[in-house]
């Protein structure tokens, strides 16, 4: 039986390639909107983000996602980026 391929992608911070289940994805959005996109099929340029804290901080303080996104991503996102991985290992 053949194997199932399992997409990887790489994190923009630690430039890990690791399965899209264990990423987030930003998105700016044609709107030139910056969302969190959970279904990983949103329209737009996306950047990837490993699903830890210490590696959203470091995006943060380093305007990682500014760059590859090519637009300001507003400090608010990163919070809900954090409670969103803390409500994924509480569950766990």
């Amino acid at each position: 039986m053949k194997q199932k391929k399992i997409p990887l992608r790489m994190c923009v911070v630690t430039r890990e390639r690791l399965e899209k289940k264990e990423l987030l994805r930003v998105v700016r959005t044609p709107d030139k909107e910056v969302i969190i996109d959970e279904s990983g099929k949103a329209n737009g340029k996306g950047a990837y983000l490993k699903k830890t804290i210490e590696v959203i901080n470091k995006a943060r303080k380093n305007k990682i996602l500014d760059r590859t996104l090519e637009i300001s991503v507003p400090d608010s996102l990163y919070d809900i980026m954090i409670s969103t991985i803390e409500k994924e290992a509480y569950q766990k």
